[in-house]
């Protein structure tokens, strides 16, 4: 026994002497109360500091479905961690959450996060949490509370872990679930910015095998930047583009599985989609992993999101105007392809 612990053990132990420290958590919730508080929509009754935080209803809403979904962001925390790049991860948590819900045509309601670790770097934490903070306003939904869980021995130094819950709102009779997609309907796509959250322990093997340097130039900024690119949230232009009224039979959320794993998800049986590949360019970073790590055109397809971050689908005659209310959001929307006769598959042309 050393000093240090005979000391301890007749002084009498505390949490702190086990690895936790409670005044840190506690200062951890007083940092972030007010970037907490910034987020918050009227519906909100009590937020952190309770128990449970206490959200209403939205009165516009004659039969309210809740729609719920959670999350994390992948390995991409371990790129954040090893380049400092952490406050983006907060924007991913929320946005792999809220995108998601969205494709029932629901309006996130309120998030909640869950942040452990092994030792609570009070800075590191507020950084991911004023993250989170961000990636709500972007979505309109209020940040109501979590949980920070320190448990000395669970994560090597350094390390954590998040996790993201979000609950939606939406009209009964106007929820959206691909049954009323018919053939000819036209596809339209959202731009993805980079990989979002997904593919990352493909990118970290490629970035071993070969040794490359993050810190190293790519376009206007660096390799790191690129691969750290904070999860696009496309709920305010998509609600908004519901909210004119204009019919959207189908959306698809496209992450882990890529174009052909998540596009078929909103399609009824007997139909599939031809995808237009030349209908847009993935961006830089996808075609410099695919030299890199001489991954097969259909491998990236199943892996990555390749530049196509949300779909929706909707009638041929009302194209146009989906697309001019998107554009109006500045989604930058195109015409990505179409429905066709199949079998809930993708065909690329």
């Amino acid at each position: 026994m050393t000093k240090k612990v005979r000391a301890q053990a007749a002084a009498g132990l505390t949490y702190r002497d086990a690895g936790v420290d409670i005044d840190a958590g506690d200062a951890l919730v007083d940092d972030i109360k007010k970037i907490v508080k910034s987020t918050h929509r009227p519906e909100v009754l009590a937020g952190v500091g309770g128990f449970g935080a206490l959200v209403g209803l939205p009165k516009k809403y004659r039969q309210p479905v809740l729609v719920s979904g959670t999350d994390g962001v992948g390995t991409k925390l371990m790129l954040g961690i090893q380049t400092g790049k952490i406050e983006g991860l907060g924007q991913d948590l929320v946005g792999m959450c809220v995108n998601d819900v969205l494709v029932s045509g629901a309006e996130p309601l309120f998030f909640l996060d869950y942040f452990a670790t092994g030792k609570l770097d009070q800075k590191v934490a507020a950084q991911v949490i004023k993250g989170v903070a961000r990636g709500c306003k972007l979505a309109g939904c209020a940040l109501v509370g979590g949980e920070t869980a320190e448990m000395p021995g669970m994560y090597p130094p350094g390390d954590f872990d998040v996790a993201g819950f979000c609950v939606a709102v939406a009209e009964k009779k106007k929820l959206i679930d691909g049954s009323a997609i018919k053939r000819g309907d036209v596809i339209i796509g959202l731009p993805s910015s980079g990989p979002h959250s997904n593919g990352y322990s493909l990118i970290r093997r490629i970035l071993k095998l070969r040794r490359a340097k993050l810190d190293q130039a790519f376009g206007s900024a660096t390799l790191a930047d690129a691969l750290m690119t904070p999860t696009q949230i496309y709920v305010k232009p998509v609600l908004s583009l519901l909210e004119q009224g204009i019919p959207v039979r189908g959306m698809s959320h496209i992450t882990g599985g890529g174009i052909p794993g998540n596009l078929p998800r909103c399609f009824p049986e007997k139909v599939g989609a031809v995808i237009d590949t030349a209908s847009w360019r993935q961006p830089e970073i996808f075609d410099w992993l695919q030299q890199q790590g001489r991954v097969e055109t259909d491998e990236m397809r199943r892996v990555f999101n390749c530049g196509l971050g949300f779909a929706l689908v909707v009638p041929r005659l009302r194209a146009d105007e989906a697309l001019a209310s998107l554009k109006k959001s500045r989604a930058r929307p195109w015409v990505l392809g179409e429905i066709t006769a199949g079998n809930q598959d993708v065909r690329f042309a």
